[in-house]
């Protein structure tokens, strides 16, 4: 079975696992693989700071928890399918966190916004 370069498509001479025919190759490549990652990275970093950013507005500097309709989250552009981490406490409850502020849903219309502590 013979063997072509994952760029240019040439064929392969030499070891039996080499993937790419030049240094050249192999850079384009890894350049490009770099770059996607980058750019996806990117995109998700500004979700996830436009969530915070609009968490932390919904809750203030004040409170430690407070209830919103999803609607007001969904007005301002809130994605709710971004968030670093998620906690499920002990009456089943999941807790969507964005670094240090979290949100669960209670019903289809509200929801509660809490700071962790």
């Amino acid at each position: 079975m013979e063997r072509k370069c994952k760029i240019c498509e040439k064929t392969l001479r030499g070891r039996v696992d080499k993937v790419f025919c030049s240094v050249g190759c192999k850079n384009h490549y890894h350049k490009n693989v770099r770059y996607a990652s980058k750019t996806a990275a990117i995109e998700i970093n500004g979700f996830l700071k436009r969530n915070y950013a609009i968490l932390w507005e919904l809750l203030g500097t004040n409170k430690t928890q407070v209830k919103v309709y999803r609607n007001t989250m969904e007005k301002k552009k809130f994605r709710f399918k971004y968030h670093t981490h998620f906690h499920i406490n002990s009456k089943n409850k999941m807790f969507h966190y964005v670094y240090d502020l979290a949100w669960m849903e209670f019903s289809d219309d509200e929801i509660l916004i809490v700071r962790k502590q």
